[in-house]
């Protein structure tokens, strides 16, 4: 399944089973139109894209190169597939209008902000400090992978944002060559491609970059448990990919597994408690602070002095409020210890995933 292909991109997407590829991951060409090289105030060169492959006629020629790849991923995908593409101000605008053009369905620009850039040497213009990526679906039907609660975990329970802050690839991550110079020079720093494919992507899936370089993006899905699929046509970025992906340990399975989204957990009502026994017929539940207090009635429902409903009901007119998560606002006592109903609820959860496994 993890394969590198070597040759033109188009030719090989072709040639690849319609509607297979889950995501597709592309760091296409960005057609720097450099027309001479670049040099610091002390005339030492900088070390730039100037290679063959980021040169084109013009900008049709540029823009037909990139309707051929688009079309090829859009045949690729699944249904529910979707496709990243990373670019500068050089080429993204143009990509994003093809992409529109496919029939491609935009779901979110994201920021990549460097935490290092390149400076500016000439002084001429504002530092290039990002670069921008589109996220893309299929079509505008495509259900497609997002693990939103997993994001959100990971950006300390707040919602992540379109902004991402990494800083380029450098140290011990920059793949060299025999003469220690940049292997390529537009390496993506792994980080990026770890949340892409943990944000959109899951264990199992296969993952396409048809501008493979050096191996980022299998190097990632590796790590993650992901298939891969590349394909790049200079031997010596591939050589340098498949040294790179064979000294990485594929993940445990365990430790790869998302949250599981609270949209598709099975619904518990607090009924099921009192009906299987977790929670008493006249118990007492109270907030944590012991303020509030309520006794649970044999049709899952709670009263507290004049108040009577369900628990988010009760809970919300006990302090007030217009709204209340009653399984997070109502504890018990279990074991001596002091906790929400939500565990109990859990509990069950538990049970059931156990019984249907």
């Amino acid at each position: 399944m993890d394969t590198i292909l070597v040759g033109d991109c188009i030719d090989h997407m072709n040639s690849l089973p319609a509607g297979s590829i889950d995501l597709i991951f592309a760091d296409p060409p960005y057609n720097l139109q450099l027309e001479q090289g670049l040099t610091r105030p002390d005339q030492s060169k900088v070390d730039a894209v100037d290679d063959d492959w980021d040169k084109f006629d013009s900008f049709a020629h540029y823009d037909a190169f990139t309707r051929g790849w688009l079309a090829a991923a859009r045949r690729l995908l699944k249904p529910d597939g979707a496709l990243w593409v990373i670019g500068s101000y050089h080429n993204i605008f143009r990509v994003g209008a093809a992409l529109q053009d496919l029939d491609f369905w935009m779901l979110n620009d994201i920021v990549w902000r460097k935490a290092n850039p390149m400076p500016n040497f000439r002084g001429t213009r504002f530092t290039n400090a990002h670069e921008t990526l589109i996220w893309a679906a299929k079509s505008q039907k495509s259900r497609v992978t997002f693990n939103y609660e997993a994001m959100k975990l990971a950006n300390d329970d707040t919602q992540m944002r379109s902004d991402w802050l990494f800083p380029i690839c450098t140290g011990a991550e920059r793949l060299r060559g025999e003469d220690d110079n940049k292997l390529h020079p537009t390496q993506k720093p792994e980080a990026l491609l770890f949340r892409i494919l943990n944000a959109t992507t899951k264990p199992g899936d296969i993952v396409l970059d048809p501008f493979f370089g050096t191996g980022t993006t299998g190097a990632v899905a590796r790590k993650l448990g992901r298939h891969f699929i590349g394909i790049d046509r200079e031997a010596s970025y591939i050589e340098g990919a498949r040294q790179r992906i064979a000294s990485i340990r594929p993940g445990v399975f365990e430790a790869l597994q998302s949250v599981t989204p609270k949209r598709k957990e099975t619904r518990i009502p607090f009924g099921s408690l009192v009906e299987q026994g977790l929670i008493e017929v006249g118990a007492q539940l109270f907030d944590l602070t012991k303020r509030y207090s309520a006794m649970v009635r044999a049709d899952g429902s709670l009263v507290s002095g004049p108040h009577q409903g369900s628990i988010h009901k009760v809970g919300a007119l006990v302090q007030g409020s217009e709204s209340c998560n009653g399984w997070t606002f109502w504890h018990h006592e279990r074991s001596g210890n002091v906790e929400p109903i939500d565990s109990l609820r859990a509990d069950i959860r538990q049970k059931l995933d156990l019984l249907s496994a």
